[in-house]
């Protein structure tokens, strides 16, 4: 628990460096004394998103003319349509558009070179201002910068690092809709593996489940991923080239091993539950071992098996990365 603490915090001291980071004078496209909110309503080219905010919530345009500092990901005119698909604001529920809003704003001043470092340095999830399953948790967001700035595998920024007195925005090509657990997997290449694994028999269903809103059986999860590298280990355990060479039952009952449905778990929770077993989604009970950080298989196999990424926050359950398959 100790070494999750300290990576938790090596993190959270990064990215609050990262947000002081001043950018180059070639980065400056607008005055100094000009809020986010007073850019955007200037902007033709973000009207809809203006109107997204007055629909939302009247006070998230006075919000972001707030000290901040802010990062506003700020959807084009044709992201929204796209968004809306036909539909006007007002079918939108206010709470729940209001969410999708702030799933564009990080606290404090991060630009375009600031997520290439952090990238660089292994980190790439931050935090929005929207509100993930459980209460007064903040919902995680991907960023991948090689080829250009890309969040939550499909918006692009198409313009960076505009400069405005409380923050900064990059204009983005698609919206942000509240991420599912599933769509961390998706976007987040390292477990590409995994998603082959959750999609090699049509029968096994889990895309479907791990996408089921928060609130709805058996939403929310607390989903134990492991990376590309630990499928490659447990192949190799195995004496297997592939998943394909995995019986199907056997690959239903280890990935049921990974996925405790109807609870969202954070790794600052882990040190409560030291020792106990919890059922995962096959019935199965894992065990859970708060340091270091890990989980425990069912049987007489007591090898640890580590959380190397805590805490992915998505809008119906957590995400924490394991460098070992739990068998």
């Amino acid at each position: 628990m100790k070494n999750l603490i300290w990576l938790k915090k090596t993190v959270l001291i990064l990215v609050l460096a990262s947000f002081t980071v001043a950018c180059s004078d070639d980065d400056e496209v607008s005055a100094q004394g000009t809020t986010i909110t007073d850019l955007a309503i200037a902007s033709p080219a973000l009207s809809n998103l203006v109107a997204a905010l007055t629909a939302a919530d009247g006070d998230l345009p006075a919000v972001l003319k707030g000290a901040g500092p802010y990062t506003v990901l700020a959807p084009t005119n044709a992201a929204f349509e796209t968004f809306l698909d036909g539909r006007a604001l007002e079918d939108i529920p206010s709470e729940v558009l209001t969410q999708v809003l702030l799933n564009h704003v990080l606290n404090g001043k991060v630009e375009a070179a600031d997520l290439t470092g952090l990238n660089a340095d292994g980190i790439f999830y931050a935090s929005t201002l929207a509100t993930g399953a459980k209460a007064n948790t903040q919902m995680s967001i991907y960023f991948e910068t090689e080829g250009g700035v890309e969040f939550n595998g499909y918006s692009n920024v198409v313009d960076p690092n505009i400069q405005a007195s409380n923050g900064v925005i990059h204009v983005v090509d698609a919206v942000i809709d509240l991420p599912t657990v599933v769509d961390f997997a998706l976007a987040d290449d390292r477990f590409s593996t995994l998603v082959s694994a959750l999609t090699a028999d049509d029968s096994f269903g889990y895309v479907a489940a791990l996408q089921t809103a928060n609130g709805t059986n058996p939403a929310p999860f607390t989903v134990f991923a492991p990376t590309n590298d630990a499928f490659a280990a447990l192949l190799v355990d195995l004496e297997v080239t592939g998943l394909i060479s995995i019986p199907i039952p056997t690959l239903q009952t280890v990935l049921e091993l990974h996925v405790v449905p109807g609870t969202n778990v954070l790794s600052s929770e882990l040190a409560g539950l030291d020792g106990q077993a919890v059922p995962s989604l096959g019935g199965s009970n894992i065990t859970i071992q708060a340091s270091p950080a890990g989980i425990i298989g069912p049987g007489n196999d007591t090898t640890l098996n580590p959380i190397v990424i805590a805490d992915v926050q998505a809008s119906n359950g957590v995400i924490h990365a394991l460098s070992r398959v739990i068998r």
